[in-house]
Protein backbone atom coordinates (compact mmCIF):
# COMPACT_ATOMS: atom_id res chain seq x y z
CA UNK A 1 0.00 0.00 0.00
CA UNK A 2 1.38 3.41 -0.98
CA UNK A 3 1.92 5.87 1.86
CA UNK A 4 1.47 9.63 2.00
CA UNK A 5 5.23 10.09 1.90
CA UNK A 6 5.28 8.88 -1.71
CA UNK A 7 1.84 10.12 -2.78
CA UNK A 8 0.36 13.38 -1.48
CA UNK A 9 -3.01 12.43 -2.97
CA UNK A 10 -3.30 9.27 -0.92
CA UNK A 11 -6.49 9.12 1.15
CA UNK A 12 -8.06 12.37 -0.05
CA UNK A 13 -11.83 12.55 -0.51
CA UNK A 14 -12.37 12.70 -4.25
CA UNK A 15 -16.09 13.52 -3.96
CA UNK A 16 -15.23 16.79 -2.21
CA UNK A 17 -12.58 17.49 -4.83
CA UNK A 18 -15.12 16.81 -7.59
CA UNK A 19 -17.67 19.16 -5.97
CA UNK A 20 -14.97 21.82 -5.69
CA UNK A 21 -14.05 21.73 -9.38
CA UNK A 22 -17.69 21.49 -10.49
CA UNK A 23 -18.60 24.58 -8.48
CA UNK A 24 -15.57 26.46 -9.81
CA UNK A 25 -16.35 25.48 -13.42
CA UNK A 26 -20.02 26.48 -13.20
CA UNK A 27 -19.04 29.66 -11.38
CA UNK A 28 -16.53 30.59 -14.08
CA UNK A 29 -19.12 30.06 -16.81
CA UNK A 30 -21.33 32.61 -15.09
CA UNK A 31 -18.45 35.07 -14.66
CA UNK A 32 -17.72 34.62 -18.38
CA UNK A 33 -21.34 35.35 -19.23
CA UNK A 34 -21.42 38.40 -16.95
CA UNK A 35 -18.25 40.05 -18.25
CA UNK A 36 -17.90 39.09 -21.93
CA UNK A 37 -18.41 41.89 -24.45
CA UNK A 38 -18.84 42.04 -28.21
CA UNK A 39 -15.16 42.99 -28.53
CA UNK A 40 -13.97 39.82 -26.76
CA UNK A 41 -13.21 37.12 -29.30
CA UNK A 42 -11.12 34.72 -27.21
CA UNK A 43 -11.58 32.85 -23.94
CA UNK A 44 -7.87 33.30 -23.26
CA UNK A 45 -7.93 37.06 -22.73
CA UNK A 46 -6.25 37.92 -19.47
CA UNK A 47 -7.21 41.57 -19.63
CA UNK A 48 -10.83 40.64 -19.00
CA UNK A 49 -12.36 39.69 -15.66
CA UNK A 50 -13.20 36.18 -16.83
CA UNK A 51 -9.61 35.84 -18.03
CA UNK A 52 -8.23 37.01 -14.69
CA UNK A 53 -10.53 34.58 -12.87
CA UNK A 54 -9.16 31.79 -15.02
CA UNK A 55 -5.64 32.76 -13.95
CA UNK A 56 -6.68 32.68 -10.28
CA UNK A 57 -8.28 29.28 -10.81
CA UNK A 58 -5.05 27.95 -12.33
CA UNK A 59 -3.01 29.46 -9.48
CA UNK A 60 -5.27 27.61 -7.02
CA UNK A 61 -3.63 24.37 -8.13
CA UNK A 62 -0.19 25.13 -6.60
CA UNK A 63 -1.96 26.37 -3.45
CA UNK A 64 -3.74 23.00 -3.22
CA UNK A 65 -0.51 21.09 -3.80
CA UNK A 66 1.27 23.14 -1.14
CA UNK A 67 -1.47 22.42 1.40
CA UNK A 68 -1.39 18.68 0.63
CA UNK A 69 2.40 18.64 0.85
CA UNK A 70 2.45 19.41 4.60
CA UNK A 71 1.66 16.75 7.16
CA UNK A 72 -1.74 17.11 8.85
CA UNK A 73 -0.07 17.39 12.25
CA UNK A 74 1.62 20.59 11.08
CA UNK A 75 -1.68 22.47 10.91
CA UNK A 76 -2.68 21.42 14.41
CA UNK A 77 0.74 22.18 15.90
CA UNK A 78 0.98 25.67 14.44
CA UNK A 79 -2.72 26.60 14.50
CA UNK A 80 -2.20 29.28 17.16
CA UNK A 81 0.74 30.81 15.32
CA UNK A 82 -1.22 30.87 12.05
CA UNK A 83 -4.05 32.64 13.87
CA UNK A 84 -1.74 35.29 15.34
CA UNK A 85 -0.09 35.96 11.99
CA UNK A 86 -3.52 36.37 10.38
CA UNK A 87 -4.43 38.99 13.01
CA UNK A 88 -1.23 40.89 12.20
CA UNK A 89 -2.27 41.01 8.55
CA UNK A 90 -5.64 42.47 9.58
CA UNK A 91 -3.97 45.08 11.80
CA UNK A 92 -1.56 45.97 8.97
CA UNK A 93 -4.49 47.09 6.83
CA UNK A 94 -4.97 50.13 9.06
CA UNK A 95 -1.41 51.20 8.19
CA UNK A 96 -0.86 50.29 4.53
CA UNK A 97 -4.25 48.97 3.39
CA UNK A 98 -5.93 50.06 0.18
CA UNK A 99 -9.42 51.56 0.30
CA UNK A 100 -11.84 50.06 -2.22
CA UNK A 101 -15.54 50.95 -2.21
CA UNK A 102 -15.26 52.60 1.18
CA UNK A 103 -13.51 49.72 2.98
CA UNK A 104 -9.79 49.47 3.78
CA UNK A 105 -9.74 45.70 3.32
CA UNK A 106 -7.02 45.18 0.72
CA UNK A 107 -3.26 44.99 0.30
CA UNK A 108 -2.24 46.45 -3.04
CA UNK A 109 0.62 44.64 -4.80
CA UNK A 110 0.40 46.62 -8.03
CA UNK A 111 -0.76 43.98 -10.49
CA UNK A 112 -3.24 42.51 -8.01
CA UNK A 113 -4.76 43.06 -4.56
CA UNK A 114 -5.37 40.62 -1.71
CA UNK A 115 -8.11 40.72 0.91
CA UNK A 116 -6.71 39.06 4.07
CA UNK A 117 -10.13 38.62 5.69
CA UNK A 118 -10.83 35.85 3.16
CA UNK A 119 -7.88 33.85 4.52
CA UNK A 120 -8.42 34.69 8.20
CA UNK A 121 -11.51 32.46 8.26
CA UNK A 122 -9.31 29.40 7.82
CA UNK A 123 -6.94 30.62 10.55
CA UNK A 124 -9.85 31.15 12.96
CA UNK A 125 -11.24 27.70 12.14
CA UNK A 126 -7.82 26.17 12.93
CA UNK A 127 -7.55 28.14 16.18
CA UNK A 128 -11.03 27.12 17.34
CA UNK A 129 -10.32 23.49 16.48
CA UNK A 130 -7.01 23.66 18.36
CA UNK A 131 -8.59 25.17 21.47
CA UNK A 132 -11.63 22.89 21.63
CA UNK A 133 -9.58 19.72 21.02
CA UNK A 134 -7.22 20.36 23.94
CA UNK A 135 -7.40 17.90 26.82
CA UNK A 136 -9.57 18.93 29.77
CA UNK A 137 -11.21 21.66 27.66
CA UNK A 138 -14.86 21.96 28.61
CA UNK A 139 -17.22 24.50 27.08
CA UNK A 140 -19.42 24.41 30.16
CA UNK A 141 -16.78 26.47 31.96
CA UNK A 142 -17.10 30.25 31.72
CA UNK A 143 -13.35 30.76 31.26
CA UNK A 144 -13.25 28.32 28.35
CA UNK A 145 -16.31 29.93 26.78
CA UNK A 146 -14.58 33.32 27.06
CA UNK A 147 -11.44 31.99 25.34
CA UNK A 148 -13.41 30.56 22.43
CA UNK A 149 -15.54 33.67 21.97
CA UNK A 150 -12.46 35.91 22.20
CA UNK A 151 -10.87 34.03 19.29
CA UNK A 152 -13.93 34.98 17.24
CA UNK A 153 -14.38 38.48 18.64
CA UNK A 154 -10.91 39.85 17.79
CA UNK A 155 -10.90 39.23 14.00
CA UNK A 156 -14.62 40.09 13.74
CA UNK A 157 -13.93 43.45 15.40
CA UNK A 158 -10.89 44.22 13.24
CA UNK A 159 -12.87 43.42 10.09
CA UNK A 160 -15.86 45.48 11.24
CA UNK A 161 -13.57 48.48 11.75
CA UNK A 162 -12.34 48.37 8.13
CA UNK A 163 -15.44 48.71 7.81
CA UNK A 164 -16.65 45.38 6.42
CA UNK A 165 -19.47 44.19 8.71
CA UNK A 166 -20.66 41.68 6.12
CA UNK A 167 -17.45 39.66 6.32
CA UNK A 168 -17.44 39.99 10.11
CA UNK A 169 -20.95 38.52 10.30
CA UNK A 170 -19.60 35.18 9.06
CA UNK A 171 -17.90 34.59 12.41
CA UNK A 172 -21.27 34.25 14.14
CA UNK A 173 -21.53 30.86 12.39
CA UNK A 174 -18.88 29.47 14.74
CA UNK A 175 -21.38 29.62 17.62
CA UNK A 176 -23.15 26.60 16.12
CA UNK A 177 -19.83 24.74 15.93
CA UNK A 178 -19.14 25.52 19.58
CA UNK A 179 -22.68 24.40 20.47
CA UNK A 180 -21.97 21.09 18.71
CA UNK A 181 -18.95 20.72 21.00
CA UNK A 182 -20.73 21.58 24.27
CA UNK A 183 -21.44 25.33 24.39
CA UNK A 184 -24.68 25.90 26.37
CA UNK A 185 -27.73 26.46 24.17
CA UNK A 186 -28.59 29.75 25.84
CA UNK A 187 -25.83 31.46 23.80
CA UNK A 188 -27.72 30.68 20.61
CA UNK A 189 -30.96 31.73 22.30
CA UNK A 190 -29.39 35.05 23.29
CA UNK A 191 -28.20 35.55 19.73
CA UNK A 192 -31.65 35.00 18.26
CA UNK A 193 -33.28 37.24 20.89
CA UNK A 194 -30.74 40.00 20.20
CA UNK A 195 -31.35 39.74 16.44
CA UNK A 196 -35.12 39.84 17.00
CA UNK A 197 -34.93 42.86 19.32
CA UNK A 198 -32.61 44.65 16.90
CA UNK A 199 -34.99 44.23 13.96
CA UNK A 200 -38.08 44.92 16.12
CA UNK A 201 -36.56 48.18 17.40
CA UNK A 202 -35.77 49.34 13.88
CA UNK A 203 -39.23 48.43 12.64
CA UNK A 204 -41.52 49.39 15.54
CA UNK A 205 -39.30 51.95 17.26
CA UNK A 206 -37.63 52.08 20.67
CA UNK A 207 -40.74 52.84 22.74
CA UNK A 208 -43.02 50.14 21.34
CA UNK A 209 -40.32 47.45 21.47
CA UNK A 210 -39.48 48.35 25.07
CA UNK A 211 -43.19 48.32 26.00
CA UNK A 212 -43.65 44.93 24.33
CA UNK A 213 -40.65 43.52 26.21
CA UNK A 214 -42.01 44.88 29.48
CA UNK A 215 -45.43 43.27 28.88
CA UNK A 216 -43.71 39.96 28.09
CA UNK A 217 -41.72 40.31 31.31
CA UNK A 218 -44.96 40.82 33.27
CA UNK A 219 -46.57 37.77 31.64
CA UNK A 220 -43.57 35.58 32.53
CA UNK A 221 -43.57 36.96 36.06
CA UNK A 222 -47.30 36.30 36.42
CA UNK A 223 -46.83 32.72 35.21
CA UNK A 224 -44.22 32.07 37.90
CA UNK A 225 -46.41 33.71 40.56
CA UNK A 226 -49.41 31.52 39.69
CA UNK A 227 -47.75 28.22 38.87
CA UNK A 228 -44.12 28.14 40.01
CA UNK A 229 -43.78 30.15 43.19
CA UNK A 230 -40.85 28.11 44.48
CA UNK A 231 -38.89 28.66 41.26
CA UNK A 232 -39.73 32.36 41.41
CA UNK A 233 -38.01 32.76 44.77
CA UNK A 234 -34.75 31.54 43.26
CA UNK A 235 -35.10 32.91 39.75
CA UNK A 236 -36.78 36.31 39.99
CA UNK A 237 -33.44 38.11 39.95
CA UNK A 238 -32.40 36.28 36.77
CA UNK A 239 -35.71 37.12 35.08
CA UNK A 240 -35.39 40.77 36.11
CA UNK A 241 -31.77 40.84 34.98
CA UNK A 242 -32.69 39.47 31.53
CA UNK A 243 -35.32 42.20 31.15
CA UNK A 244 -32.89 44.95 32.20
CA UNK A 245 -30.22 43.70 29.79
CA UNK A 246 -32.83 43.50 27.02
CA UNK A 247 -33.95 47.07 27.80
CA UNK A 248 -30.36 48.32 27.62
CA UNK A 249 -29.86 46.49 24.34
CA UNK A 250 -33.05 48.00 22.88
CA UNK A 251 -31.87 51.43 24.04
CA UNK A 252 -28.51 50.92 22.28
CA UNK A 253 -29.96 49.83 18.92
CA UNK A 254 -30.64 53.30 17.56
CA UNK A 255 -27.22 54.54 18.68
CA UNK A 256 -25.46 51.64 16.95
CA UNK A 257 -27.64 51.94 13.86
CA UNK A 258 -27.06 55.68 13.51
CA UNK A 259 -23.43 55.94 14.60
CA UNK A 260 -21.74 52.60 13.84
CA UNK A 261 -23.50 51.58 10.63
CA UNK A 262 -22.69 53.50 7.46
CA UNK A 263 -25.47 55.20 5.53
CA UNK A 264 -25.48 52.46 2.88
CA UNK A 265 -26.07 49.84 5.59
CA UNK A 266 -28.87 51.89 7.14
CA UNK A 267 -30.51 52.36 3.76
CA UNK A 268 -30.45 48.63 3.03
CA UNK A 269 -32.09 47.75 6.35
CA UNK A 270 -34.74 50.42 5.85
CA UNK A 271 -35.55 49.07 2.38
CA UNK A 272 -35.76 45.48 3.63
CA UNK A 273 -38.05 46.49 6.50
CA UNK A 274 -40.26 48.44 4.13
CA UNK A 275 -39.58 51.78 5.82
CA UNK A 276 -38.14 53.18 2.59
CA UNK A 277 -39.01 52.45 -1.03
CA UNK A 278 -36.04 53.09 -3.27
CA UNK A 279 -35.59 51.22 -6.53
CA UNK A 280 -33.40 53.83 -8.21
CA UNK A 281 -30.40 54.21 -5.91
CA UNK A 282 -29.57 52.06 -2.87
CA UNK A 283 -32.33 49.54 -3.61
CA UNK A 284 -31.60 49.39 -7.33
CA UNK A 285 -29.41 46.28 -7.27
CA UNK A 286 -31.82 44.19 -5.21
CA UNK A 287 -34.82 45.25 -7.27
CA UNK A 288 -33.06 44.50 -10.56
CA UNK A 289 -31.75 41.24 -9.14
CA UNK A 290 -35.26 39.98 -8.33
CA UNK A 291 -36.56 41.05 -11.75
CA UNK A 292 -33.61 39.40 -13.53
CA UNK A 293 -34.04 36.08 -11.74
CA UNK A 294 -37.79 36.09 -12.42
CA UNK A 295 -37.18 36.76 -16.12
CA UNK A 296 -35.48 33.38 -16.48
CA UNK A 297 -38.72 31.50 -15.96
CA UNK A 298 -38.62 27.72 -15.61
CA UNK A 299 -35.86 26.79 -18.07
CA UNK A 300 -33.95 30.06 -18.53
CA UNK A 301 -33.05 32.06 -21.59
CA UNK A 302 -29.90 30.08 -22.38
CA UNK A 303 -26.16 30.54 -21.93
CA UNK A 304 -25.08 34.05 -23.04
CA UNK A 305 -28.70 34.78 -23.96
CA UNK A 306 -29.70 36.68 -20.83
CA UNK A 307 -30.88 40.09 -22.00
CA UNK A 308 -30.67 41.67 -18.57
CA UNK A 309 -27.32 40.03 -17.85
CA UNK A 310 -25.82 41.20 -21.13
CA UNK A 311 -27.41 44.61 -20.62
CA UNK A 312 -25.78 45.02 -17.19
CA UNK A 313 -29.08 45.76 -15.49
CA UNK A 314 -27.55 44.45 -12.24
CA UNK A 315 -24.25 46.33 -11.68
CA UNK A 316 -21.27 44.20 -10.65
CA UNK A 317 -23.29 41.02 -11.22
CA UNK A 318 -20.07 39.05 -11.53
CA UNK A 319 -19.42 39.44 -7.79
CA UNK A 320 -22.05 39.42 -5.03
CA UNK A 321 -25.03 39.21 -7.42
CA UNK A 322 -23.72 36.45 -9.65
CA UNK A 323 -26.65 34.16 -8.83
CA UNK A 324 -28.86 36.49 -10.91
CA UNK A 325 -27.09 35.11 -14.00
CA UNK A 326 -27.93 31.57 -12.95
CA UNK A 327 -31.57 32.57 -12.52
CA UNK A 328 -31.90 34.35 -15.86
CA UNK A 329 -29.87 32.10 -18.14
CA UNK A 330 -30.56 28.74 -16.50
CA UNK A 331 -33.99 29.42 -15.05
CA UNK A 332 -35.64 27.82 -12.04
CA UNK A 333 -34.43 24.33 -12.97
CA UNK A 334 -30.81 25.45 -13.33
CA UNK A 335 -31.00 27.41 -10.08
CA UNK A 336 -32.27 24.33 -8.25
CA UNK A 337 -29.43 22.25 -9.73
CA UNK A 338 -26.84 24.76 -8.50
CA UNK A 339 -28.44 24.88 -5.05
CA UNK A 340 -28.51 21.07 -4.90
CA UNK A 341 -24.82 20.99 -5.83
CA UNK A 342 -24.08 23.28 -2.89
CA UNK A 343 -26.26 21.12 -0.62
CA UNK A 344 -24.41 17.95 -1.68
CA UNK A 345 -21.12 19.75 -1.07
CA UNK A 346 -22.16 20.86 2.43
CA UNK A 347 -23.61 17.47 3.38
CA UNK A 348 -20.43 15.76 2.25
CA UNK A 349 -18.32 18.05 4.44
CA UNK A 350 -20.52 17.17 7.43
CA UNK A 351 -20.34 13.46 6.59
CA UNK A 352 -16.57 13.57 6.32
CA UNK A 353 -16.33 15.57 9.55
CA UNK A 354 -18.31 12.91 11.41
CA UNK A 355 -15.93 10.13 10.42
CA UNK A 356 -12.86 11.85 11.85
CA UNK A 357 -10.92 10.10 14.59
CA UNK A 358 -9.25 13.36 15.57
CA UNK A 359 -11.38 15.92 17.43
CA UNK A 360 -9.26 18.68 15.90
CA UNK A 361 -10.18 17.54 12.38
CA UNK A 362 -13.86 17.12 13.27
CA UNK A 363 -14.18 20.59 14.76
CA UNK A 364 -12.37 22.12 11.80
CA UNK A 365 -14.70 20.28 9.43
CA UNK A 366 -17.80 21.59 11.17
CA UNK A 367 -16.28 25.07 11.17
CA UNK A 368 -15.81 25.20 7.42
CA UNK A 369 -19.28 23.72 6.89
CA UNK A 370 -20.69 26.58 8.98
CA UNK A 371 -18.68 29.16 7.02
CA UNK A 372 -19.71 27.81 3.60
CA UNK A 373 -23.35 27.52 4.70
CA UNK A 374 -23.39 31.11 5.99
CA UNK A 375 -21.91 32.49 2.77
CA UNK A 376 -24.29 30.45 0.65
CA UNK A 377 -27.42 31.29 2.65
CA UNK A 378 -26.75 35.01 3.05
CA UNK A 379 -25.70 35.51 -0.57
CA UNK A 380 -28.71 33.70 -2.04
CA UNK A 381 -31.06 35.38 0.44
CA UNK A 382 -29.62 38.78 -0.48
CA UNK A 383 -29.97 38.18 -4.22
CA UNK A 384 -33.62 37.11 -4.01
CA UNK A 385 -34.45 40.06 -1.73
CA UNK A 386 -35.26 38.35 1.58
CA UNK A 387 -32.07 39.54 3.31
CA UNK A 388 -30.38 42.96 3.25
CA UNK A 389 -27.48 43.52 0.87
CA UNK A 390 -24.53 42.55 3.05
CA UNK A 391 -21.83 42.01 0.48
CA UNK A 392 -20.31 38.58 0.93
CA UNK A 393 -19.38 36.36 -2.03
CA UNK A 394 -21.03 33.15 -3.18
CA UNK A 395 -18.32 30.47 -2.70
CA UNK A 396 -16.49 29.52 -5.92
CA UNK A 397 -18.91 31.61 -8.02
CA UNK A 398 -18.23 35.25 -7.26
CA UNK A 399 -15.44 36.97 -9.15
CA UNK A 400 -12.26 37.59 -7.16
CA UNK A 401 -8.97 35.90 -6.46
CA UNK A 402 -8.92 36.46 -2.69
CA UNK A 403 -12.33 34.85 -2.18
CA UNK A 404 -11.49 31.91 -4.46
CA UNK A 405 -8.15 31.26 -2.78
CA UNK A 406 -9.63 31.75 0.70
CA UNK A 407 -12.34 29.15 0.06
CA UNK A 408 -9.78 26.85 -1.54
CA UNK A 409 -7.56 27.01 1.53
CA UNK A 410 -10.56 26.40 3.81
CA UNK A 411 -11.59 23.27 1.94
CA UNK A 412 -8.25 21.67 1.17
CA UNK A 413 -6.95 22.06 4.69
CA UNK A 414 -9.88 19.87 5.68
CA UNK A 415 -9.26 17.44 2.83
CA UNK A 416 -5.65 17.19 4.00
CA UNK A 417 -6.72 16.57 7.61
CA UNK A 418 -9.23 13.95 6.49
CA UNK A 419 -6.60 12.12 4.43
CA UNK A 420 -4.74 11.48 7.67
CA UNK A 421 -7.72 9.93 9.48
CA UNK A 422 -6.39 6.35 9.23
CA UNK A 423 -3.27 7.26 11.19
CA UNK A 424 -2.86 7.79 14.91
CA UNK A 425 -1.98 11.33 15.89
Amino acid sequence: MRSRKTNIFYGIDWLLVLCYFLLIFVGWLNIYSATITNEDISIINFSTEYGKQLVWICLSIPIILLILLFEAKFYEKYASLIYLVSLLFLVGLFVVGKNINGATSWYDFGVFSLQPSEFVKAAVALAIAKLVSEKQFNLNKITNQAQALLILFIPATLITLQPDPGSALVYSAFVFVLYREGLPFYYITIGFIAAFLFVATLYFGFLYTLLGSFLLFLVILLYFVLYRKKALKKGWMKISGIFLISALFIFSVNFVFNNVFEQRHRDRFNILLGKTTDVKSIGYNTNQSVITIASGGMTGRGFLEGERTQGNFVPENQTDYIFTIVGEEWGFIGSVVVILLFVIFLLRILQVAERQKSKFSRVYGYSIAAIFFTHFTINIGMVIGILPTIGIPLPFFSYGGSALWGFTVLLFLFIRLDANRSYEW
